[in-house]
């Protein structure tokens, strides 16, 4: 994959806030720093760089979010908030054994969605 200038911007950002942002807050982000890009070139490259397993990308309700990583990971979801946090979780082998059993699949991999809310 070509790293175009657009593409480059992108990640750039993505990486500066290691975050889980939409399309929209990217265009704003860049636009604010004094980054010249339109919507549609936004929207391609996010497309493409995801497409080329580069970055992440979240379906949610509320639209599509895009992360800075590609690589296998977990998320825990702020119910109060929404806000999503990148995990590195390892299961332990015994319950990953327990679900092949009981699936009849050979886990291959894994990502863990949580949902929960700061303890108070």
């Amino acid at each position: 994959m070509r790293l175009s200038r657009q593409r480059r911007m992108v990640l750039d950002l993505l990486w500066a806030e290691r975050d889980h942002l939409s399309a929209r807050d990217i265009f704003e982000k860049l636009n604010d720093l004094g980054r010249n890009i339109g919507h549609t070139s936004v929207y391609q490259n996010l497309e493409a760089l995801q497409s080329a397993g580069v970055i992440e990308c979240l379906d949610r309700a509320n639209g599509r979010l895009y992360g800075y990583r590609a690589d296998p990971h977990s998320h825990l979801t702020c119910s109060e908030t929404g806000t999503i946090q990148d995990l590195d979780v390892v299961l332990p082998e015994a319950l990953v054994r327990q679900i092949e059993e009981l699936t009849g699949f050979a886990i291959e991999s894994y990502t863990l969605h949580l949902t929960g809310r700061p303890r108070r």
